[in-house]
Parts: structure tokens; C-alpha cells; sequence
């Protein structure tokens, strides 16, 4: 007999609330202890209650990559779609986590894939931002809308430009990515990306259209932003395609 097994026939609350994972199915599931889980569920956890770090249990799961608990609470009817949590749903925080596996498994069950929540917004610009690539191909080849708003970074272009992610940022713009789209505090992709110095990403967004004048954002213009960070060669770049 375990000593969770022990707690719950003398007593324990399987749901109670509280502290970092909001109850005891979440903590279990973050963990990958696929056995705790099923016996939570068998003494009447509720799967889809909210709460804690992740938001649900399934959030959880998906997060750190347990597919084996993924498919567990999937069967007992966890909701696939439910929002909370720091990214919003479970899409999201596998595509973050680029657990390719989880996010092939929620997409085959029906995930929306432009469910917008989370730090990031959706989960095409949280697997733009880490430099998820494959994630991103597998969004995109799934219909991800790549011009979605909101999330920190304002869309996936922008989140990929910020770090400095040149194939991403190519491979959205290939598949119709707007490169003068505004968004948040960077106002564009030229933006952010002029602002921390990534100059390969800046050559790929002019290449593309980047409007190298475009007004917005934290520091006004690419090259106000290029110019306050000290990045001499964005500076440079800048000029030469016309900035003033």
C-alpha cells in the first residue's frame, strides 16, 4: 500500500486545493506518477479541476512531457482544450516544451490550434520563441494561423525575430507571415530584432519587406532600437536600406 493510498482510505480529500500544483492530481501528473494519477481518479478526482501552476492536470502533464499520463487523463475525460495556467492551455505548453510526440497526440484529438491564452498567446508563437522548429512545421502544416495576435510578443514573427530564430522567422515568412505586422512592446519584427542585435534576422526581414522605417514600439523605429542597444552593425544594415 502506498502512503497515498493509505491517506485517501483514511480520510484524505483527493481534491483539496491549494499551494504550488493546486491539488493532488496536478502534482501527480506534473510528475509523470502514472500510478498515483489512477488512483486518484479511481478515488473521484475531478480531471479537469482548475488551479495551481499549470491550471489543470492535463496542462501539467503536457508540459514536462508524460505522454503515458496525457493518455490517461485524455481517457477519463480530461478537457483538451481547457484554458489556465501560465500557458494557457496544454497545446500550448507542449509546443513551449517541444514534446513533439504530446503535440502530434493533441492535435489527433482535436486540440484548437489557435486557442489563444498564456504567455505566449497561442502555440505557435510559444514554439516560435524557443526555437522549436519542427513544432512550428508541425503547427503551421496544421492550419496555425501565423498572423495571430496577442501573447507577449504580439505574433510568432515577432517572438522569432526577438531571439534571434532566422529559419523560423524565413519559414513563417514563407508560409504568408505579415513582416509589418505591429505587436507589443518591440511594435515589429524589425524591431525586436534590431534591438537585440540579431543581424542575420534583420537581413532575412528586409529581404521580405520589413518596412525599415516603420513607426512603433518601445524605441519608435528599428534603427532607434538598433542604435540605444549599441548594435553597430544593425546600425549600419539599417542605413544602407534607408533608415533615417
Amino acid at each position: 500500500m502506498t502512503i497515498v493510498q493509505y491517506l485517501l482510505e483514511n480520510g484524505a480529500h483527493v481534491n483539496e486545493e491549494g499551494r504550488e500544483y493546486g491539488n493532488p492530481l496536478q502534482a501527480a501528473s506534473s510528475q509523470g506518477h502514472s500510478n498515483i494519477v489512477q488512483l486518484l481518479l479511481n478515488y473521484g478526482a475531478d480531471v479537469n479541476a482548475q488551479g495551481g501552476l499549470y491550471g489543470n492536470a492535463f496542462q501539467a502533464a503536457s508540459s514536462q512531457g508524460h505522454l503515458n499520463v496525457v493518455h490517461l487523463l485524455y481517457q477519463h475525460g480530461a478537457d483538451i482544450n481547457a484554458q489556465g495556467g501560465q500557458y494557457g492551455n496544454a497545446l500550448q505548453a507542449a509546443s513551449f516544451k517541444n514534446h513533439e510526440n504530446i503535440v502530434q497526440l493533441l492535435l489527433e484529438h482535436g486540440a484548437d490550434i489557435n486557442a489563444k491564452g498564456g504567455l505566449y498567446g497561442n502555440a505557435l508563437q510559444a514554439a516560435s520563441h524557443n526555437g522549436h522548429e519542427t513544432i512550428v512545421q508541425l503547427l503551421l502544416e496544421n492550419r496555425a494561423d501565423m498572423n495571430a495576435q496577442g501573447g507577449f510578443y504580439g505574433n510568432a514573427l515577432q517572438a522569432a525575430s526577438s531571439q534571434g530564430h532566422e529559419d523560423i522567422a524565413q519559414l513563417l515568412l514563407e508560409k504568408g507571415a505579415d513582416v509589418n505586422m505591429q505587436g507589443e512592446d518591440y511594435g515589429s519584427a524589425l524591431q525586436a530584432a534590431s534591438s537585440k542585435g540579431h543581424t542575420e534576422t534583420v537581413q532575412i526581414l528586409l529581404e521580405n519587406g520589413a518596412d525599415v522605417n516603420m513607426q512603433g514600439g518601445a524605441y519608435g523605429t528599428a534603427l532607434q532600437a538598433a542604435s540605444s542597444q549599441g548594435h553597430e552593425d544593425n546600425v549600419q544594415l539599417l542605413l544602407e536600406k534607408g533608415a533615417e
